[in-house]
């Protein structure tokens, strides 16, 4: 590996982390482009199995703060992750065997959905007392599974978080708060992205040295998006609005790109 190689991929990753650090979710989308367009990764298969242990060792640090400040509901964020992971399997697998091309393409119109659904401003009301009981589990576990697989073979086929439509997902199915809902769905987000990389590492499709640097420019990013995201708390709409219009315009350049060959 290059030095400029080297270099490329601790930046790109630098990047995905500062975003997730700073907006809070949807940042992993850019992973994969990223790592085609900026790295150089010839393979859309090969950086969508990368692109998934640097999601999932980024969720997987994310959570650990959220379990720490009490805001995973750990019961619902199983059930949820439990019947995604059977969904993000079959999605990896059906993934592999779409064209590179054709898959880009898909992806490219994936980011621009997600940037559009973006715009939309979340509520932040729920209930913050809701748990899954015995009473309630015959309401709760058909929508908790039901969800799950649906959004986990999204995740599996794209090699993405998901975090975008898990969070929605999960206040859907249970009314839990907002911020709630973004710490137990890192509980999947880490699951999803296990699952989809463990499945193309069999196939071999991961670049692992490449997979290590990106890691790494993703926790110093995170750091610093973190940090940043603090000061700039106030202009949260704006940041949202932004990075929102940033993944449309990156979604339109892989859709032309991948079709021009």
């Amino acid at each position: 590996m290059t030095a400029l190689l080297a270099l490329l991929s601790i930046a790109s990753g630098s990047l995905v982390g500062f975003t997730l650090g700073l907006v809070g979710g949807g940042g992993s989308i850019l992973a994969v482009p990223l790592l085609v367009y900026v790295v150089g990764v010839s393979s859309p298969h090969v950086a969508i199995g990368t692109s998934a242990i640097a999601v999932a060792a980024s969720a997987a640090f994310n959570l650990a703060g959220h379990a720490r400040a009490n805001t995973v509901k750990w019961p619902c964020a199983m059930v949820f992750a439990l019947a995604g992971i059977a969904g993000a399997a079959g999605g990896a697998q059906l993934g592999k065997m779409v064209d590179g091309g054709r898959l880009l393409t898909l992806f490219g119109i994936l980011m621009v959905v997600v940037g559009l659904a973006m715009l939309r401003p979340r509520k932040s009301g729920g209930n913050p007392d809701i748990k899954l009981t015995r009473d309630n589990a015959a309401t709760l576990l058909p929508l908790l599974i039901g969800t799950g697989l649906l959004v986990g073979a999204l995740s599996g086929f794209f090699g993405i978080g998901g975090g975008f439509l898990i969070v929605p997902g999960l206040i859907g199915a249970t009314a839990m708060p907002l911020i709630n809902a973004i710490g137990s769905s890192l509980v999947s987000v880490t699951a999803f992205g296990l699952t989809t990389a463990t499945s193309y590492a069999w196939s071999g499709l991961i670049d692992w040295p490449i997979a290590g640097l990106f890691i790494l420019g993703g926790a110093l990013g995170g750091l610093l998006g973190t940090r940043l995201a603090k000061h700039l708390s106030g202009r949260k709409h704006a940041l949202n609005l932004t990075f929102a219009a940033i993944v449309i315009v990156v979604g339109i350049y892989v859709v032309v790109r991948s079709m021009l060959g």
